[in-house]
C-alpha cells in the first residue's frame, strides 16, 4: 500500500492544493482527473518522486517499484531499440553482476575471520535470496512481446532509438515500464502516441498483468476501460469515488447538486441572520443576540459549489460552397521509399458528405497517403480533388505553421468572420485559453498550446473538405466534445485519422483500413469494423 500525507502546494503564494491524503493499493486502477491547471501532473510527479511537495509526504514499502510516463521524454541515446527495451531487466543482471564479483572475491580471500570477509559472505547471501527467487523468465521474449504489442516490428528492433520519433521512442519507455512489472504504475496521457491496437493491447496489459495504476487521460474509452476508481483534484482539494470515469460524471453531478442546495440553504441563514443583525443593531436589549450571530457568521465556514463549465458553446464550420461529387479519387496508387513499399495500388473514392476514417498501425502509411491526396508528395498512379473543393488540413505538425508574433486573440480573430467574432473569447476558452492567456503571444506557447491554438483556427475557416491527421492528442475532453460536435454537423466531407474510440463514435460511415502495404475499404462504422475484426478481444493482434 502507498500512502499520500497531507500533501500540499504552493506557488509564489498560490496554493494547488492542500491537505491531499489517499492511499493507494494493490491492484487499484485509478483515473487522475481534473480541469487542465488543477494539478493532476504534479502529484503524479510527486508520488513518481521527481517532485517535492511544500508540505505533506508520500510513504511506501521500502522494496517497492514506481514506474512513472511523463508526458514529454528528453531523453537522447544511440542504443538499439531491443537494448534500450532490455534496459527494463537492468536490475536483475546488476544483482548477477555484484554477485559473481563478490564470489571471485571469496575465492581468492583468506582473511575467514575479519569483519570484511564476514560481510561478503553476508551480501552474497541477501542477494543470493533474491536473485534465486526471481521467476524464470525469458527475458529476450518478454521484451520482444511488449515490443509487438506496441506496434514495433521484428525488424525495428535493431535500429537505433535515434531512428524514431518522440512518439515511438514514447512507447519504448513505456515498454521498459512495463517490462519491469512494477507496483505502481504512473501513466501521463499514455495514449497520445499511440495506434488504435496499441491502445487496445495496453489496456489489457495494464487491467490482467499490472499491479496499481494510476493513469492521467483524455481519452474517454481506455479510462472507462481500465480505471475501477476515480481521484478528481478540483478546488485545491480532491474527491475520491470507487467508480470508473462514466459512472464518476454520475455521481459528481449529484454531488454538484447537493453542494448546490447546501450552498443555497446556507446563503438563506446568512441572509435571515444578517436581516436581524441590520434590524435590531444599536438595540440595547438585542445587543447580546445581535454580537452573537455576528461571531457566528463570522466563523461560518461558506460552501464551495465546485466550477464547472456549463456553458451551451456550439460551434458550427461557416458555410461555404458546394463541392463536386467526389472530392477525393485515388487510383492506383503506390509509394515507396527505395525497397521499402508503404503501400501499392491503393484504391479510394470519397463522395460528396462522406465521413471516413483510416485507421491501421503507425507506419502502414495513413498520414503518407493523406500527403498524397493534398499533391504534397510524389506516388505512382493518379490522386486528384475533385471540382471546388476548398480543404482544410490539420497535420499532427499543424502547430508549427502557425504566426508565432501574433497573441492567441489575434490568430483567431484573423480567421473568425460574421456573428462568430463576438465569441472569440467563449471559444478560447472551451479550448483552454482563459483571462490574460489570450495576449499571449503564440512563440511563447507549448507544443500543446500551440496545438489547441491551431485547432480553434481550423474550426473558423470555411472549407468543404476536413482533413484530420490524429486532431485530439491535447484536447482535453470538454474541448474534443466540442469538436466532435461540430464534426457531427459539419455537412461537407471529412477525412479522420484518430486512435481515440471514443471520439470516432459516430463520426464516419466508411473505414479504410491501412495493412501490409494494401489499403482495404469497409463500409462500415469504426465501431462495427472493431467487433468484426474481433481487436477488443485481442485475438487480431500478433503478440
Amino acid at each position: 500500500m502507498i500512502s499520500v500525507d497531507n500533501l500540499a502546494v504552493e506557488f509564489s503564494g498560490t496554493t494547488l492544493f492542500s491537505d491531499v491524503s489517499f492511499t493507494i493499493n494493490e491492484n487499484d486502477k485509478i483515473a487522475l482527473m481534473g480541469k487542465n491547471g488543477a494539478g493532476k501532473s504534479t502529484m503524479m510527479k510527486i508520488i513518481a518522486g521527481v517532485q517535492k511537495s511544500t508540505r505533506g509526504h508520500v510513504r511506501c514499502p521500502k522494496e517497492a517499484i514506481i514506474a512513472y510516463l511523463p508526458q514529454h521524454l528528453l531523453t537522447e541515446d544511440d542504443t538499439t531499440v531491443f537494448d534500450e527495451a532490455s534496459k527494463a531487466f537492468s536490475h536483475v543482471y546488476t544483482m548477477r553482476d555484484e554477485m559473481e564479483g563478490l564470489n571471485k572475491q571469496l575465492e581468492t580471500r583468506t582473511d575467514y575471520e575479519s569483519d570484511e570477509y564476514m560481510k561478503i559472505i553476508e551480501r552474497v547471501s541477501d542477494l543470493g535470496e533474491k536473485y534465486y527467487a526471481l521467476e524464470d523468465v525469458n527475458y529476450d521474449a518478454e521484451v520482444e512481446k511488449a515490443l509487438k504489442g506496441l506496434g514495433f516490428k521484428q525488424e525495428d528492433f535493431t535500429r537505433n532509438t535515434n531512428e524514431f520519433s518522440g512518439g515511438w521512442r514514447m512507447r519504448i519507455e513505456l515498454a521498459k515500464i512495463l517490462l519491469q512489472k512494477p507496483d505502481l504504475i504512473l501513466l501521463d496521457e499514455p495514449t497520445n502516441h499511440i495506434d488504435i491496437e496499441s491502445v487496445i493491447w495496453l489496456e489489457d496489459f495494464l487491467l490482467n498483468k499490472a499491479k496499481a495504476v494510476v493513469v492521467i487521460s483524455h481519452d474517454k474509452a481506455f479510462i472507462d476501460n481500465i480505471t475501477n476508481r476515480t481521484i478528481e483534484v478540483t478546488m485545491g482539494r480532491i474527491y475520491d469515488y470507487k467508480a470508473n470515469y462514466t459512472h464518476y460524471l454520475q455521481l459528481r453531478e449529484d454531488r454538484r447538486a447537493h453542494q448546490i442546495k447546501a450552498y443555497q440553504e446556507q446563503q438563506r441563514f446568512i441572509a435571515d441572520n444578517q436581516a436581524f443583525i441590520d434590524r435590531f443593531k444599536g438595540t440595547f436589549s438585542k445587543t447580546n443576540q445581535v454580537t452573537s450571530r455576528e461571531r457566528m457568521l463570522e466563523k461560518l465556514e461558506i460552501i464551495e459549489v465546485d466550477d464547472i463549465d456549463t456553458s451551451a458553446l456550439k460551434l458550427r464550420f461557416p458555410k461555404t460552397q458546394r463541392s463536386g461529387d467526389y472530392p477525393v479519387t485515388v487510383k492506383d496508387v503506390s509509394k515507396f521509399y527505395g525497397e521499402h513499399v508503404v503501400f501499392n495500388n491503393a484504391n479510394m473514392s470519397i463522395a460528396r458528405g462522406e465521413k471516413v476514417c483510416f485507421v491501421g498501425r503507425n507506419g502502414e502509411g495513413k498520414s503518407t497517403m493523406i500527403k498524397a491526396i493534398l499533391g504534397e508528395i510524389d506516388v505512382e498512379g493518379e490522386c486528384s480533388l475533385g471540382h471546388n473543393v476548398k480543404v482544410g488540413y490539420f497535420a499532427q505538425n499543424q502547430a508549427a505553421l502557425l504566426d508565432e508574433e501574433l497573441t492567441i486573440f489575434q490568430t483567431v480573430d484573423e480567421v473568425a468572420k460574421g456573428d462568430v467574432r463576438t465569441q472569440i473569447k467563449n471559444i478560447l476558452g472551451r479550448f483552454m485559453f482563459k483571462g490574460d492567456d489570450i495576449d499571449k503571444k503564440v512563440s511563447v506557447l507549448s507544443g500543446g498550446e500551440k496545438t489547441r491554438l491551431a485547432m480553434v483556427k481550423l474550426l473558423l475557416e470555411p472549407v468543404n473538405l476536413l482533413i484530420l491527421d490524429e486532431p485530439t492528442n491535447h484536447l482535453d475532453l470538454k474541448s474534443k466534445d466540442v469538436l466532435k460536435e461540430a464534426l457531427q454537423d459539419f455537412d461537407g466531407t471529412l477525412i479522420l485519422v484518430s486512435h481515440d474510440r471514443d471520439f470516432l463514435q459516430g463520426l464516419s460511415n466508411k473505414v479504410f483500413e491501412f495493412k501490409e502495404k494494401r489499403v482495404i475499404e469497409h463500409f462500415e462504422t469504426i465501431d462495427d469494423f472493431l467487433v468484426r475484426n474481433r481487436i477488443e478481444s485481442l485475438k487480431a493482434i500478433d503478440l
